[in-house]
Parts: C-alpha cells; structure tokens; sequence
C-alpha cells in the first residue's frame, strides 16, 4: 500500500514536471514570436557586454567614481554579490540540472547571438549574476539600486531574447542571484544594518530653510561643490568660506551670531569647530569635505542630502567627546588620539587605501615605517615602564563589520579604546602581526581594552603626539578622559515615530 502510494505521488511529480516544461517551452516560443520594439539593436549587445561580468565591472567602476562612500560601498557589494553567485552556478548549478539549450528554430536570425554558449541551459548564470550585483547595491545604496535595476533586468530578459535560455532558466538564475546578494549582507552588514537607534537623542532647532545655520568652511579641503549643493538645499543658510589658517577665528565669529554652527572640512577642521560648538553651547552641524571624514561618516552625515534633511527635521544626537589633558593645556578629540609610530603608520596607511584596500594599505604602512632605524616608545601606565612602539585611543569603540575593518556603530558608549602593540626587539614582525590581524586582536604582541580614562607618565620631552589629523608634542604626564554625550551634533536619524524610515541610501 504504502509502495503504491509513493509510485502515485512520484508519478504525479513527474507529470507537474512536463507540464511545467511545456508552458515554459511554450512562453519560450511566444516570446520568439512577440515583437520587441527597438530591442534588436539593444538587447543582443547588451547580452554580450555582460559576458565573463565586464558589463557589471564597469558599472562598479562608473559608481566608485562617484567618489562618494555609499557609491563606493554599493559598488564593492555588488561585485562581491556577483562573486559568490557565479561561483555558486558554476560549481553547482550547471552541474546539477543538465538542460540543454531551446532550439533556435523560432528565433528570428537577427536576435541570435554570433557566438552561442555551450555550456548547460539551467540557471543561467548572466541572470545570476545581473540579480546579484544589482541586489547587492540596493541592499548598500536604494537611489543606485534603482538606476542599476533597468539594465538588470535587461540582461536577464536578453537571454530569452536571444533565444539562449528558457524563462525558467532566467527565473532560477536571478533568485539565486538574489540569494546570494542577502548571504552577502548575511556575512558583511550594510551600514544601514549597523545603525543603532540612538539613545541619546537631542532636542535642536528644526530649520526648514536653514535659517540661523551658519557654516564655515575650510577651502582647502575641496569644499566648494558640497557647500554649492549645501545652499541649494539650505537657501537661508550663511556660509563662509575661509583659507585654513582663517577657520578657527572665522569659526568665533561665526559662533556669536549663530543658532547652530556647521562646519565643512575635514577631521581637523571639524575638530577645531567642536571645541568651540562647546564652548558657545551650539549645537554643531557637520559636512564633510576634507580627504578624512571619519567623524562625519561614523555619525552618518555623508553628504550635504544627509546633513539638509536632518537640520530641516531637527534630527540630532548627543555623543561623546575624549579629551587630553597635558602640562600645556588639554584638548579634544573626536576620533583618535595616538603616540609611537601610530601617526606614521595612518598617514601611510591613508595613501595607499583607495587604491589597493585598507588591509593591504595597513601591512604596506607599517613596512614603510619600519624602514628607519627607531626605538620603542617608553610609557609609564599604572606606575610600570614599558616599552610601546605605538598606542592607539579611539573615542568609541572600532568594531569590525562583518569581514571587514570597521568603524564605531556608537559614538556615546562612555568607552575609549586603547590598543597597543608592546616594544621588543622585532618592531618589524609585532607591527605586521598587529596590521595583519586587525584591531581586536589579544596577544603578547598586541592587545586591546576598553576603559573610561587612562592616565600616561614618564614621556621623553618632544614626544608626538596625534589626534583628528593634528600633530602637538608632549613630554612628562598625559591624562585621558571620555565626556560622555558631551557635543550635541545634528545627524539623519533612520527611524523617527510619526515619519516613514529613511533608508540609508
């Protein structure tokens, strides 16, 4: 009985099967014989173009020349999308279902492609792989998922088009591709994912036309196209321009007369406005312009759409602030404080990240810097003398994202980050250890913790020491604090009762 009952429902299975094969066949042929306006000159090349990826490589290459991070980051989603899924149908997909290819006989010659493929029908991989990278950048960035998404689906119905696959072939292919973009955003977040819904949230003035905002900005960071689209999005908005060694005294001034100080620049300048949006109790509007924004990006302003629509909402956080205290007088710092040859090692680091990545850009840092001829770093911490060849305080804890080096997800955790790679006798092997494995690493040779205030002594007269991208030399006892939710900043927030999300694009 129960043999019968498995010979109907296998019977039964196969008969879904053909009949399934039969309709596919069967829109396979009405598509042969429906006209497609204006396609044949397209859709054939378009075909090709995609072939081995070169379409989609170019697309990528067209959005990281956008030079902006979310671009960058779509672009790098999508190709990594495209990756898996390619990898995915050729090692297992055409293998698995050996359908061959339709018959050409109702495709009318001009649509068929020169060079047929030779390979398996199903899935097709071009499918896949245009499903995968525009799925990847949509994940990353919607506004450029949605310019990606036509040429997408495109390619995909190009195939049938061209009478090189079934519809079900397309079909599989792009939800495979689909699939692999989300195990992508699965093993590496997207920024969006990584946002927190603050705590700290700050009552500010909502400026609809930006009334009262007055943004300073330091032209030698390359401000003018952000400050341009910054007026245009913010009409009533004042905006001065000024020479870098102008900024501080322009920021002064701009503070006596303003409801709300912005300021445009990189993480220097944004540093320096800081200390006076304290001073003056101002709440500080950031928009980044300089060549390092860590600042801006981490707190979510990446461009001058970001930065309008949270000073027309009145959207704004509180988030902390590190501050030094030396024999000179103290500072602060919003991103990192360093000492040893961290400095060196950045700076490295910074020029040759956008063109090789940042992992491989911090290995051939610390390879550079190990050239000269150098002694450790002598610290005291907690009463004992050690040896350092750097020490590295980030305001906020650096997590990594994913696979990939990250950058803090929370800027009012009450947290420093202190990470050091101890002195010996091989600088050369700890640095690259310490390159090489990342920040949360724990070894004899690196380590890292997490504390409120940290307190150093014994430092040699003249030593450097960096933070935000300046340079000031310090000697005898430096005292190290976190102020928590010290500086109130605007910033976009994702979720807002009462409005529908933003997105992260």
């Amino acid at each position: 009985m129960t043999a019968d009952l498995d010979l109907t429902a296998l019977q039964t299975g196969r008969n879904a099967l053909r009949g399934l094969l039969r309709l596919d066949s069967r829109v396979f042929e009405a598509a042969a014989a429906w006209h497609w306006p204006g396609a044949e000159r397209v859709l054939p090349r378009l075909s090709r173009s995609a072939n081995h990826g070169v379409l989609w490589s170019a697309t990528a290459a067209v959005m990281a020349a956008s030079r902006t991070p979310r671009g960058r980051r779509a672009a790098v989603r999508g190709l990594a999308s495209l990756g898996l899924a390619s990898l995915t149908i050729n090692t297992i997909g055409k293998r698995s279902v050996r359908r061959a290819r339709p018959v050409l006989d109702p495709v009318p010659l001009v649509r068929q492609l020169k060079r047929q493929p030779i390979t398996t029908s199903f899935p097709s991989g071009h499918a896949a792989s245009a499903a995968a990278f525009a799925t990847g950048v949509a994940l990353e960035s919607p506004a450029w998922g949605a310019a990606v998404a036509p040429l997408a689906v495109s390619v995909a119905a190009s195939r049938v088009y061209t009478g090189v696959h079934f519809p079900s072939d397309v079909l599989a292919g792009a939800a495979l591709g689909v699939g692999a973009a989300f195990l992508v955003r699965r093993l590496v977040p997207t920024r969006a994912q990584l946002w927190r819904q603050t705590r700290s949230r700050a009552e500010v003035p909502s400026l609809v036309e930006g009334e009262g905002l007055v943004m300073v900005a330091n032209q030698a960071s390359g401000t003018s196209e952000r400050v341009r689209a910054l007026r245009d999005a913010l009409p009533q908005a004042e905006v001065v321009e000024c020479a870098p060694e102008e900024v501080e005294d322009a920021l002064e001034k701009a503070a006596a007369r303003a409801r709300v100080l912005g300021v445009c620049g990189g993480d220097g300048t944004v540093n320096a406005a800081a200390r006076i949006a304290l001073s003056h109790g101002l709440p500080l509007a950031v928009l980044p312009g300089g060549t390092l924004n860590h600042f801006a990006y981490d707190l979510g302003v990446e461009d001058e759409r970001d930065l309008a629509q949270a000073i027309r909402h009145g959207e704004a956080v509180r988030v902390d602030a590190g501050r030094f205290v030396t024999a000179d007088g103290d500072g602060l710092f919003l991103n990192t404080l360093s000492l040893g040859v961290y400095p060196e090692l950045v700076r490295e680091r910074e020029r040759w990240s956008h063109r090789i990545g940042g992992w491989p850009a911090g290995v051939l840092g610390a390879l550079r810097v190990l050239r000269a001829d150098r002694h450790p770093l002598e610290v005291e911490v907690s009463g004992e003398r050690r040896p350092l060849w750097l020490l590295f305080v980030g305001s906020g804890v650096y997590h990594r994202m994913g696979l990939t080096p990250g950058r803090r997800t929370d800027l009012a955790d009450g947290l420093l980050d202190v990470r050091v790679v101890h002195g010996s006798r091989r600088p050369a092997l700890r640095l690259l250890a310490a390159a090489v494995a990342g920040p949360l690493t724990r070894s004899p040779a690196h380590a890292a913790v997490q504390v409120n205030r940290l307190r150093l002594t014994g430092l040699a007269p003249g030593t450097p020491l960096a933070y935000d991208g300046e340079v000031t030399a310090v000697s005898g006892e430096v005292s190290l604090e976190k102020l928590p939710e010290a500086l109130t900043v605007y910033r976009p927030l994702r979720t807002d009762p009462g409005r529908p999300a933003r997105t992260a694009d």
